[in-house]
């Protein structure tokens, strides 16, 4: 097989015209013939003991075609990618060219490359930074806080108020009738928390355990639930119980308590006043950095190719998939209980994606212009402190580090793979071409805002 010609294309498309010989085509049709021929039946024969040459006088010629297709594609690729010496950056589109000769192929693969980048001026650049304060009633807020945090609660026999917590039954019905998803038992409830839809918590005031109530409420406009929307309910509610939260005393004690180096409140209250400064200018040297790229991505020219803003789409998504893993929730359930397409799901994170692609070739470039590199014991280091920070074994982290100053070596997995993906499916002149097969809210959510 040979790489006969390399073309750009537009929009950071190059087209890539591989050559296979007749004699490795048949090569290839002889492997397909094993794999396959084995599962053939022809009439006079054994099940898998007709010869090749009388299974494609019955079926055809091209009784093999795809399945030879699918074992010279991936190396074919391999090496075409190697020898043109591109960045690919998504799935290839793929066509059959007339052959170089007869009872050979010719492939022709329109690649999505990694783009050319022109920057404008990234030296000298301006933008403001916020001043960052920490004040007395930052300080105050933070320890309510923490006192919420290490409440305790306590069964009252007394009527219920503001802020505590009553354990409910409920039935939700309009007009008359119970609606699905209306319905919960025993369920906790802290009055004044915003958790229900408007006017749900404030008829719970003033209630004990054992009373009956009808709560009457009004389903805002633009409700999740289409049925609900801008609908009036009554919700048969029976109170089980009302606890009160005791919150604890903001004292030495209570420093000790929360704190594992903290003596005295004093104490706490530096300690807290340090944390909350280093957070807020941690956050305001990010949104400062944010400032610079923004003026240099402005300013930056490139034909991104849309398969490169898709393939960051994907990362996002599975990442976003990967943390709903961890709340014990899947991706497919999460858009479910949403009632969200995934294509719309998608289509939320374009510009984020978008952003990042643009963020990572700018920067690429600029560490390019200036000479800008990463020695292996930084990147050594830079492992070591992610596992540190998300407790990971290092093996683990190495692989979730992308940064545009890095090797080849630490590249994201996604480009590194990427000239083993499947091209997509397509359909040829006489012949369809599959992709190869190697490469190829109960009740809470009607009433939680």
């Amino acid at each position: 097989m040979e790489l006969k010609n390399t073309e750009k294309l537009e929009h950071s498309v190059v087209a890539l015209t591989i050559e296979i010989t007749k004699a490795e085509f048949e090569a290839a049709k002889d492997k397909a013939f094993k794999k396959s021929g084995k599962n053939i039946t022809v009439p006079g024969f054994r099940k898998g003991k007709a010869p090749r040459k009388m299974i494609e006088k019955l079926y055809g010629e091209g009784v093999f075609f795809e399945e030879a297709f699918n074992i010279l594609y991936p190396q074919a690729m391999d090496m075409a990618v190697e020898k043109s010496g591109i960045k690919m950056v998504g799935r290839a589109d793929v066509d059959l060219g007339e052959p170089a000769e007869e009872g050979g192929l010719t492939i022709i693969a329109k690649v999505p490359v990694e783009p050319e980048v022109e920057l404008g001026e990234y030296k000298g650049i301006e933008a403001e930074k916020e001043t960052v304060k920490v004040l007395q009633a930052d300080v105050k807020a933070e320890l309510n806080r923490m006192a919420q945090r290490f409440a305790r609660t306590e069964t009252v026999e007394r009527k219920a108020k503001k802020n505590d917590t009553v354990d409910i039954d409920f039935e939700g019905f309009v007009d008359g009738v119970a609606f699905e998803g209306g319905k919960a038992e025993h369920h906790e409830l802290t009055l004044g928390s915003g958790a229900f839809i408007p006017g749900f918590e404030d008829q719970l005031i003033g209630c004990k355990a054992g009373d009956e109530k009808d709560v009457v409420v009004t389903f805002p406009k633009e409700y999740h639930a289409e049925e609900l929307a801008g609908k009036e309910a009554t919700f048969k509610c029976k109170v089980h119980k009302v606890e009160e939260t005791i919150l604890p005393t903001l004292d030495d004690e209570f420093a000790k308590d929360v704190s594992d180096t903290c003596e005295t409140l004093d104490d706490l209250k530096k300690e807290i006043t340090d944390r909350l400064k280093n957070e807020r200018q941690e956050a305001a040297d990010a949104a400062f950095e944010e400032k610079l790229l923004d003026v240099v991505i402005a300013g930056m020219k490139a034909d991104i190719p849309e398969a490169m803003i898709d393939s960051q789409v994907d990362t996002i998504v599975q990442d976003f998939g990967y943390r709903l893993q961890m709340q014990g929730m899947g991706l497919e359930q999460y858009l479910k209980m949403t009632n969200t397409e995934m294509g719309a799901f998608r289509a939320m994170f374009k510009d984020q994606a978008e952003r990042q692609v643009k963020t990572r070739l700018a920067l690429q470039k600029v560490a390019d212009q200036e000479n800008i590199t990463v020695s292996e014991q930084e990147i050594a280091d830079e492992y070591a402190k992610m596992a540190e920070q998300y407790k990971m074994t290092l093996r683990r982290s190495r692989p979730s580090l992308q940064s545009p100053l890095c090797p080849a070596t630490c590249a994201s997995p996604t480009l590194l793979s990427s000239s083993r993906r499947t091209p997509r499916s397509r359909r040829l002149p006489r012949r369809r071409l599959r992709r190869p097969r190697r490469l190829r809210r109960p009740l809470s959510k009607h009433l939680s805002i």
